[in-house]
């Protein structure tokens, strides 16, 4: 199917094409109508997959048809979490709506407020927002909702995960009830449905991949490594293997900074992006990352969303997250819109049970690799050996089982990457 058969306008079809965009992605095509029908809607799609313009086009397309005389205010509004996920969602919007006579503006904190209000003053059709600015600007009468008759909640799983619930319930109450809802989750939790309840009416749910999935073009593996290793291993693989460009996870903005001033002082370009870091010190640090100033960018989960980089190579998990689904998140930041990508997780002997956790949620056992002078094995203890774990001539795989290929997201191999001694045996081979 072409984008000209979904029933967009000439003028969203031309922007679309100036995209370099000819076919639509499974949720494009999925979503696209239902929107343009006047549907609620609960959607869910992995990351990369062209979701921001399943709903922005056809609320370009909606909002063009009746066109406001005198001084505007917003008629859609789109929720995010996050300031980076607000600044990529206005930028895909504003694009998308060149040749259209719709004015949009995003909205969010850690930035000066004035250029905000002067942008609403001068009249918007379309408001993209954080929760917390948004309440800040309404609460300073700068803002008004009772126009809204779109509203858009994206990533909303995330929201929940940063305490926005009472937030996206304040907001809802300032708006029309009558409306079109849309909302967007990259899961379907228990806690999500029950936010669909209370604000969608009768929606139309679209589900274009499995729960909790990873995108196929991912090949994920491992290494079991040492905790005070961790930084060695990760030079030696960034020099090892000459990564160009590589995004690496931590789980503290503390462990960041660290991490990237280890990484600057062995004459590798890195920078640290985390909720401490100002919004311009953010903004520039993504910017030279993209154009390849940087070669490694060390982030806290902030950056897990929301951060849209084009043929980004490698996603390192210095730290494995301690919520499951981060992992998700965090990996989807590679193999982007068809694209390959390489998700590699470092295991240290602390972190077995988030291991398990992310082995669970994603239905695949990782492969763990061992480089000779990075990990020490440990001795089984009486219940794992109990268990049929740490057995003699045995080889790890993350929780004790087989490494599966139900669920697996990779592509195959037929080497391993384990410096092995003398005395060990043949490796077996592997799937990353």
């Amino acid at each position: 199917m072409s984008f000209d058969k979904l029933g967009l306008s000439p003028e969203l079809l031309k922007a679309v094409a100036k995209q370099g965009y000819t076919t639509p992605t499974p949720i494009q095509e999925q979503a696209i109508p239902h929107v343009l029908s006047g549907s609620d809607m609960l959607a869910s799609a992995q990351t990369g997959t062209g979701k921001t313009a399943s709903f922005t086009l056809p609320i370009l397309h909606i909002l063009s048809k009746n066109e406001i005389k005198g001084r505007r205010q917003p008629r859609a509004l789109i929720l995010t979490p996050t300031r980076e996920l607000a600044a990529q969602v206005s930028n895909n919007l504003r694009s998308y709506a060149q040749f259209t006579k719709l004015r949009s503006t995003v909205i969010f904190g850690g930035v000066n407020q004035n250029p905000q209000v002067r942008a609403l003053q001068q009249g918007q059709d379309i408001v993209i927002a954080t929760p917390g600015r948004l309440l800040d600007l309404y609460n300073q009468r700068h803002l008004s909702l009772k126009s809204i008759s779109m509203f858009v909640l994206d990533e909303a799983d995330r929201m929940l995960d940063m305490g926005f619930l009472g937030d996206i319930k304040k907001i809802i109450s300032l708006m029309p009830p009558q409306r079109q809802n849309l909302m967007f989750s990259a899961t379907f939790s228990g806690e999500i449905k029950k936010l669909t309840k209370d604000i969608l009416n009768q929606p139309v749910t679209v589900d274009v991949s499995p729960p909790n999935s990873t995108v196929e073009s991912i090949s994920q593996m491992g290494y079991r490594v040492d905790k005070s290793k961790k930084r060695d291993l990760l030079l030696k693989l960034i020099n090892d293997q000459n990564w160009n460009q590589a995004l690496v996870f931590c789980r503290t903005k503390h462990g960041a900074n660290n991490l990237s001033e280890r990484i600057e002082k062995e004459g590798i370009t890195s920078v640290a992006i985390h909720g401490n870091k100002s919004q311009g010190a953010r903004t520039k640090a993504l910017a030279d990352f993209k154009r390849n100033k940087v070669r490694i960018l060390v982030a806290t989960d902030i950056a897990a969303r929301g951060l849209d980089i084009p043929l980004l190579p490698h996603v390192v998990n210095f730290d494995l997250p301690n919520i499951s689904e981060d992992y998700v998140h965090r990996i989807g930041r590679t193999g982007r819109a068809g694209a390959d990508g390489v998700a590699i997780s470092f295991v240290s002997p602390d972190e077995n049970n988030y291991l398990r956790g992310i082995e669970r949620l994603i239905d695949f056992t990782l492969p763990l690799e061992e480089i000779e002078g990075f990990y020490t094995p440990r001795k089984p203890s009486k219940k794992a050996i109990a268990r049929g774990e740490g057995k003699s001539g045995s080889k790890s795989t993350g929780s004790g089982k087989k490494p599966s290929r139900s669920g697996y997201k990779g592509k195959a191999s037929s080497t391993t990457t384990s410096e092995t001694n003398s005395k060990a045996r043949k490796p077996k081979k592997r799937w990353y």
